[in-house]
This record gives C-alpha cells, structure tokens and sequence, in this order.
C-alpha cells in the first residue's frame, strides 16, 4: 500500500521547495492518470500556498497502447497543437509548471520503433510553444515522481505490484531528501553543498573537459560564456525553484561542435516507452558518427535521427558516484532518478540560461556561443566508480575534476 502520509509530504515539498509557487499563480500539472492521488494532494498544498487554479492535464498509458494497436498511418504524425498552445499561453501570461513521472519504462517495448519516433517527433514539435518557455527558465517549474504500478514492477520484479509500489515509494522518498523533521531545510542545505561546486567550477572556466573510463575517451568543448549551474535558482519571473525533485547534479552547456572521441553508457536509457542497453557512440566535430547499443539500438538511431541536433549534445552534467541514489544501488528505469546516479550528457537541445546572457539570445546566436538546437533532450549516462575527469583551461592546464567517479 503506499504510505498516504509520504505521499503528502512530497506533495508538500513539490509545492513548497520544487515549483516555489506564487501567491496568485496559477499551476499546469501534467501526470500520468494513476497519479491522480498525488496530484490531488500537490492542489491541497497549491491552493494553501496561495495558488488562483490548479489545473491537471492527464495522461494514460492504455490509451496510448490502443493508439498503436489500432490506429491508421495518419495517426502517427498527428499531435495535439491547440494544446501546448494553451499550455505555452498559461506559462507566457505567468502559470508555474509542474510535471509528475512515473510511467511504465516498458509501455512501449512490442510497439514498432518507427512509430513510436514519428510521435515523438511530432509531439516535440507541436509542444514548442509549451516547452519553450520551459527550456529559457522564463517560469519557475518542477518535476516530481509518482510510483506507477508499471514502474514499480520493473524496478522491483519479484514483488507483488503492491508491495513494489511501496518499496518505489520509499527508494523516491529517501531519493527526494524528504525524510527528516524539516525536508525543506534538508534542501535548503543540500543547494548550499552544489552552490559550493559550482562557484568552483566557474572560476575555473574550463575550456574542455577530458573524460576517461572504461569504454571511454571523449574530449567534450564547452559553449564558449558557459555557466555552470546546479540546485534552486530563480527563473527569469524571479521565482527561485527546485526544477527536478531529486537532484544531485551540477550541469553547463557542451560546445555542439567541439566533441570528439568516445563515450559508453553506463546505465540503461529508458525513453518513449521502451530500454535501450549498452549505449557507444564516437563524436566527431560534435556530432555522433558512430553508434551502437546492445539492446534497442534501432530506437536509439531512430533518436539520433528526429533532427539535426539530435546527434550532438545540448548538456552535459557531474554527478559523484557517491551520490545517495547510486548508493542506494537502485536502477530506477527513469531518467530523472537514474541521471542523479551519475554523470550524463543530454543529446539535443541546450538550455539557454547556461550561457552567459543566453536568455537574451536567438538560436543563431546560442549557435555561434556553441549551445545546441533540437525538438529533443534526452539525457543518458556515462558517469560511474572507474571515471576519470580533467579540466583543460585555455591555457592548456590541466585540473583534475573527478578521480574514480568522486569529486577530485
């Protein structure tokens, strides 16, 4: 059974410390239709902390099965415009975001590849208007977990669904930091500690990273006036929010057009549905040339392939391999989990505020800066106990960043 009083409390934290909410904002909150104990409790925090209207938009896994098991052709580009207009119209006139995971990692596994791409590519680009103002930080914005039986049940395949739900529960609940007399406290101190890597990080204004480990050997650029950023932050409307509940990382922008060599995953990739394993690329000039995965590298491929910029990569991210979710020792199936176990790279789009002035900036600009354009970003990871990683200045120096997957 899952503990109605944690399920409270990390309402309560996605509320308080993730999206910060306005008195007077409004709330979007999209979630998988399961989820609905969750969002009804995130509105009961909501409307205490002062929200106008909390309004939850719904997703279904079965639904989205009888899609592919009954559909004509024709469905498969079609994706609903008039919607991410309305929910881009929201976040422009000052909505806060709130997005709830927790849907089956496997959903999607027996459906054709090709499929599942041409809707991704079409619903990525049908809801620009509503990501966009997502990936320029204009609102503030957080995105929480719900244990899906689906999810729980790959996560903990020997228990009944129930139990396993549970169990996904508690592993997010310690996950999230949100144990303890005071979790917002808990938080509070934890973006300390990041702001401490940060600042470090910036002053050395690296202007490469090296990465060696086992499978590995990549020289990855960085955005020329990158920023690095990690823990709460305020978003352009001067809202300071927790984007990701958990979170253990610091990130910045790569240069799209300055990556060569080598990379392995180091964790599987669960993406529309389905888990692709055993993930090696080669980057050459930033962009990935080679690739192979030892499960699921046709939808890998098919990734690679949505748009131009999908081949390159618009983030890159340290995470210490003695992070509270790596040790936990928990393959959770879900990016938002698996990417705070470890170091990560994103293919796809950059995040425009990890360039100095980027919020300002047209994409030919962020272009020029380095910093990547894409429909996509998928986030997949490379970090692990045996990696290693040195920052190159411009000077050419050499600065040990990471040795045996632990900050150096």
């Amino acid at each position: 059974m899952i503990d109605p009083v944690k399920l409270d409390r990390l309402a309560e934290v996605a509320v308080r410390t993730g999206v910060n909410l306005g008195e007077g904002q409004e709330l979007v909150i999209t979630a998988p239709i399961e989820a609905l104990p969750l969002v009804r409790r995130i509105a009961v925090h909501a409307y205490k902390a002062g929200a106008s209207l909390v309004t939850p938009i719904f997703a279904d896994g079965e639904m989205v099965k009888a899609r592919y098991e009954n559909a004509s052709d024709a469905s498969f580009d079609a994706a609903p415009a008039w919607l991410y207009e309305g929910m881009g119209a929201a976040f422009k006139a000052g909505a806060a975001r709130m997005a709830i995971t927790g849907d089956d990692p496997m959903l999607l596994a027996e459906a054709d590849p090709k499929l599942v791409a041409r809707v991704g590519k079409a619903t990525s680009v049908a809801a620009k208007p509503a990501m966009n103002p997502i990936v320029g930080f204009e609102v503030n914005w957080n995105i929480v977990a719900y244990p899906g039986a689906g999810w729980a049940a790959k996560v903990f395949p020997d228990l009944p669904v129930e139990a396993a739900q549970a169990k996904l529960l508690d592993a997010i609940y310690d996950a999230s930091r949100i144990g303890g007399d005071d979790p917002v406290k808990n938080w509070a101190d934890h973006t300390a500690e990041l702001k401490k890597r940060v600042k470090w990080l910036n002053d050395q204004n690296f202007e490469t990273l090296h990465y060696t480990g086992p499978g590995t050997d990549l020289m990855l650029g960085l955005a020329d006036g990158h920023i690095w950023k990690g823990g709460a932050s305020p978003a352009l409307n001067g809202i300071v929010c927790q984007p990701n509940i958990p979170t253990e990382e610091v990130f910045t922008c790569p240069h799209a057009y300055k990556v060569d060599g080598w990379v392995a995953a180091t964790k599987p990739l669960a993406h529309q549905g389905s888990v692709i394993e055993g993930i090696r690329v080669r980057f050459e000039a930033g962009r990935i040339v080679e690739a192979t995965a030892s499960k699921g590298e046709d939808v890998f491929n098919a990734l690679l392939e949505t748009d131009e910029g999908a081949s390159r990569i618009g983030e890159v991210a340290l995470v210490p391999h003695s992070s509270p979710i790596s040790q936990s020792g928990v393959l959770f199936y879900n990016t938002l989990f698996d990417e705070n176990a470890s170091c990560h790279i994103a293919l796809g789009q950059c995040y425009a505020d990890t360039i100095e002035g980027g919020s300002e900036y047209t994409p030919e600009e962020l272009k020029q800066k380095g910093g990547n354009g894409s429909i996509i970003h998928v986030d997949w990871m490379i970090g692990a106990g045996d990696l290693d990683i040195d920052g190159i200045g411009k000077d050419g120096s050499i600065t040990p960043v990471f040795r045996k997957g632990e900050w150096a």
